[in-house]
């Protein structure tokens, strides 16, 4: 299977995931388009689990997304 990322790539979000599947880590704060995260694994399905972290860098929460909604950092 061709991956566009790799495991612990530093990304930003394009399209804000799914509210329902979004594993929140701390305090829930509203999402943006732009965040940084990072990949953290590839799931059976083909989408990419990526944790997301706040602008203090503190780890937000955690979401699948597709590859067209992420980019490279």
């Amino acid at each position: 299977m061709q991956t566009k990322f790799k495991r612990h790539q530093a990304v930003k979000i394009i399209r804000l995931p799914d509210p329902d599947r979004i594993e929140w880590y701390a305090d829930e704060q509203p999402l943006q388009k732009g965040m940084k995260g990072t990949i953290n694994i590839l799931l059976p399905n083909g989408q990419y689990h990526v944790l997301l972290n706040d602008k203090a860098g503190n780890v937000l929460c955690y979401a699948p997304f597709n590859e067209e909604d992420i980019e490279l950092a």
